[in-house]
């Protein structure tokens, strides 16, 4: 059974969450919550924003509530075609509500093409507003795989995030 009774004082709790999805053709492509102009764009139940949803994974993780999945299941008709934003929005209320406060995200996101340096401070703003929290809180780094792999093939984009609660 879980504990759903918030620590009495102000605990350092960190988490960490991944998420992948394939890129194809007919569909667009979003990461940290703004669109990007690319010929693909990622696969998937919502609108598949892996920056997104490893950051959902790692507040959620942080905070011992599971994952994105167990809370916004790819089988529900109500996430069918889900802006992340709300994913994100909703998950930082679901913390709330059990009492924590969000330190800092640092994410990293792995990708060949497009490249991504030119919109990370869109991303941290546009994250910033959604979690409620001062853009300085998050950090965005990009990298390639150096063309190892299915990133590097330019078949999908992984992202990785950890999170500081409180």
């Amino acid at each position: 059974m879980m504990n759903t009774t918030p620590p009495p004082f102000p605990i350092p709790r960190v988490g960490m969450g991944f998420d992948v999805h394939q890129l194809v053709e007919g569909r667009e492509l979003w990461l940290g919550g703004i669109r990007l102009e690319h010929s693909l764009g990622l696969l998937g139940h919502s609108d598949a924003d892996v920056l997104i949803h490893a950051i959902a994974d790692a507040l959620l993780g942080a905070a011992n509530m599971r994952d994105i999945g167990y809370h916004f299941p790819d089988t529900s008709e109500a996430t069918l075609n889900i802006d992340s934003k709300i994913i994100l929005r909703k998950t930082v209320q679901l913390l709330a509500d059990r009492g924590y406060r969000i330190g800092n995200i640092d994410a990293t996101v792995c990708a060949e093409r497009p490249k991504l340096n030119p919109h990370i401070h869109a991303m941290q703003q546009c994250l910033a507003e959604v979690m409620g929290i001062d853009a300085d809180c998050i950090s965005i780094k990009a990298t390639t795989t150096e063309r190892l792999g299915f990133t590097g093939r330019e078949e999908g984009i992984s992202a990785y995030a950890v999170a500081l609660i409180y």
